[in-house]
């Protein structure tokens, strides 16, 4: 392949001259140890993994070493982590050879608003960049299905069940369910960032359409159905925790799941092709998952246990992808993820700016869509300084899990070399290694030297352990992540969240459920006005929610949303299609 300038091509127009030359996805396998009857070929050159088969045939191969990238509280513009999971890849690739990635397949939420669709950039992409952004093999699609497929069978059981006489539901076997419409936690989907419908009401007009309540709309990768498919082990699993979504509560307060609704098979039936992992390929060659969703801010954000399964009997060297900072990506990958696989990670890469670094030091405020001050492109190593703190914060929590963290300076051609030798300074007093890498520009040849800093850590033993034990009470789990990772003096509750604690403290059966927090990732606290580590502050818990077939107690903090808003200048406008060719320009 010519090797393209980043500095004149978009990120799009670099895909593009890619995939000309990107391997066949039959030939990608076959190199990677693919099986022919374990592919499951999407055209030319992507492809879902039978996930069985492969762990299956390969169960007592060992595990290669396992890398999980998070990165410091980003700017509203990213800090590139995506770019930098696709660069490192690359980069070890070029010294052991047989690596391969795991990032999360982007919503149409920021790929079509100000984000992007999280396919890297530069130099360092996942490819085909059209399939990849736009649907891929449907996925997202079959989660928003089998979610609303719940919400169908609700709402339909509730307008027969207020029409219909006990006889008439009698003679079809129904037993009365009794549902209160005003306790109705699950709510519809749709993969769109879309604030008009996050409430609304439902059911207007006569008998026949439908029950009058009020309802509203959060974002697909916001579902319970995506936890479970980040976190699920096998198809069995997979049914089993479908079965136990709870979808409503009856008048007595009891839980009403997909399973009392009679819907959790079809769910189930949806999921079975969205449950084996894609495969794509970085721009230099080397095999990517792509499985499970983004927003660690508002749901798990991990790429799926099965797909790290599959890719780590395969590969040397896997590196995984978590959602935003080390706050609230890498604590549910440590907390979450590892504690449901058992898998052990080898190292994190915690990946900076000095532009995010500038920004917690002080710098004017950051908006998409308008050009960065010039606070961000001139060199002041002041801010720089002043910034420290929010690094050091997210290497303390890369600690505390006994990994052994690594820097990666994310770099710009507007850094100077003084602020980099600050950030370098500061991450090894911190107990890091700190590297420098320029994949955007060079792809794999540009992050070699912080292949060299992972593989390194790797090599060294760590004392990997989880922040807190099963038994610990759900409030004293709140409070440890509060003050441990995030900084807080503390945690208050509204009156409901406080009465919802004391409910699920006092239900056995919810003891095990991993605690899986909703916060901003724009700050370490719950305000993202509030840069740098915050102090004096504590974390508020507005409300609390039970994901029962995933096994989470998600906490929701300060004022988020679980459907976001598109903005006034979003990514949609810049966005087309090449009539001529049918090739779709403008994605990033």
């Amino acid at each position: 392949m010519v090797k393209l300038d980043p500095t004149r091509l978009k990120d799009w127009q670099i895909a593009e001259e890619a995939e000309k030359t990107m391997k066949p996805v039959n030939r990608l396998a076959a190199e990677w140890g693919i099986l022919d009857e374990e592919l499951l070929p999407y055209g030319h050159h992507l492809g879902k993994v039978d996930y069985s088969a492969v762990t299956a045939r390969l169960k007592d191969q060992p595990n290669g070493r396992y890398i999980d990238v998070t990165a410091i509280t980003p700017t509203p513009l990213g800090e590139g982590k995506s770019t930098t999971t696709m660069g490192l890849v690359q980069g070890l690739a070029k010294r052991k050879g047989n690596v391969s990635g795991a990032i999360r397949q982007p919503s149409g939420g920021p790929t079509f608003n100000i984000k992007g669709s999280a396919a890297g950039g530069g130099l360092s992409q996942c490819i085909p960049l059209t399939p990849f952004s736009l649907g891929l093999t449907g996925d997202i699609d079959a989660i928003t299905n089998a979610h609303n497929l719940a919400m169908v069978a609700l709402t339909a059981r509730l307008q027969h069940e207020a029409i219909n006489t006990d006889e008439f539901l009698g003679k079809r076997n129904l037993k009365r369910l009794n549902i209160d419409p005003h306790n109705v936690p699950m709510r519809w989907v749709m993969d769109f960032c879309a604030q008009s419908l996050r409430d609304i009401i439902i059911g207007l007009g006569g008998k026949t359409d439908g029950f009058m309540m009020r309802s509203g709309f959060a974002i697909s990768v916001s579902s319970e159905v995506m936890a479970i498919m980040a976190v699920f082990t096998s198809l069995r699993d997979l049914r089993e925790r479908i079965s136990r979504i709870v979808v409503a509560y009856d008048r007595q307060g009891n839980p009403v799941t997909t399973k009392d609704l009679e819907v959790d098979g079809a769910m189930t039936a949806w999921l079975v092709r969205a449950s084996n992992p894609n495969l794509l390929q970085s721009i230099e060659g080397q095999p990517v998952m792509v499985h499970a969703g983004p927003f660690a801010n508002i749901a798990v954000g991990q790429s799926s246990i099965v797909a790290d399964q599959v890719a780590l009997k395969l590969s040397d060297y896997h590196v995984t992808e978590s959602g935003f900072g080390a706050d609230i990506g890498f604590e549910k990958f440590w907390n979450i993820k590892c504690r449901v696989s058992g898998l052990k990670p080898n190292c994190a890469v915690i990946v900076a700016t000095i532009r995010a670094l500038k920004m917690h030091g002080g710098g004017p405020r950051v908006t998409p869509g308008k050009p960065l001050d010039a606070a961000y492109t001139d060199p002041n190593p002041g801010l720089v300084e002043k910034g420290l703190l929010n690094l050091i914060a997210h290497i303390e929590t890369v600690k505390k899990s006994g990994m052994n963290p690594v820097v990666c300076i994310n770099h710009f051609h507007t850094d100077s070399p003084e602020e980099i030798s600050i950030v370098k300074r500061a991450a090894e007093a911190a107990g890091a290694r700190a590297a420098v890498s320029r994949h955007w520009l060079n792809g794999g040849e540009g992050a070699l030297e912080l292949a060299d800093a992972v593989i390194d850590a790797c090599e060294e033993a760590n004392d990997f352990k989880l922040l807190y034990e099963d038994n610990l009470p759900l409030r004293a789990r709140i409070d440890k992540i509060a003050k441990e990772v995030y900084g807080a003096d503390g945690v208050s509750y509204t009156p409901d969240a406080l009465s919802k604690a004391q409910t699920i403290e006092a239900d056995p059966t919810k003891a095990h459920f991993a605690t899986c927090m909703v916060k901003t990732h724009l700050s370490l606290s719950h305000d993202p006005a509030l840069k740098g580590r915050p102090e004096g502050w504590t974390l508020p818990i507005r409300d609390i929610l039970v994901y029962n077939g995933a096994g989470f107690i998600v906490p929701v903090a300060g004022d988020i949303k679980l459907m976001p808003g598109t903005s006034s200048d979003p990514a949609f406008r810049r966005i087309d299609v090449d009539v001529e060719t049918g090739k779709v320009k403008g994605l990033f």
